[in-house]
């Protein structure tokens, strides 16, 4: 198989996993698999040396427009994940306040000084 070949397919393999609609309880999977792809990936891209022929530079150039298409959709992932992140740390801390609302209250309630002689 060519360089550029075996390359091209964890590329396209990689947008398909990116490009699905990924629910919410495979998520850890499909960030585990996207990891393994990426690395798969990098270890394929460094062994790609010049020169290069006509054919793999064709492949080049559709690769980078998928490139730039995996790019956005693992920056929505990203996006999503940090978003219900926060959402879950605040999810706790409503929790906490919901379980024992008097922990963050003073307690200085009540008292009164008359300094008049």
């Amino acid at each position: 198989m060519n360089r550029m070949d075996s390359f091209y397919q964890v590329t396209m393999e990689l947008h398909k996993l990116v490009t699905e609609n990924s629910a919410s309880e495979k998520r850890t999977e499909t960030i585990t698999t996207i990891n393994n792809l990426l690395d798969k990936r990098q270890q394929l891209l460094n062994e790609i040396k010049p020169p290069y022929t006509d054919k793999e530079k064709e492949i080049g150039q559709q690769l980078l427009l998928r490139n730039k298409e995996i790019e956005q959709k693992l920056d929505e992932i990203f996006n999503q994940v940090k978003t219900d992140m926060g959402t879950l740390k605040k999810k706790k801390s409503s929790n906490t306040k919901y379980t024992n609302p008097y922990q963050n209250l003073s307690n200085f309630d009540g008292m009164f000084l008359d300094h008049k002689k």
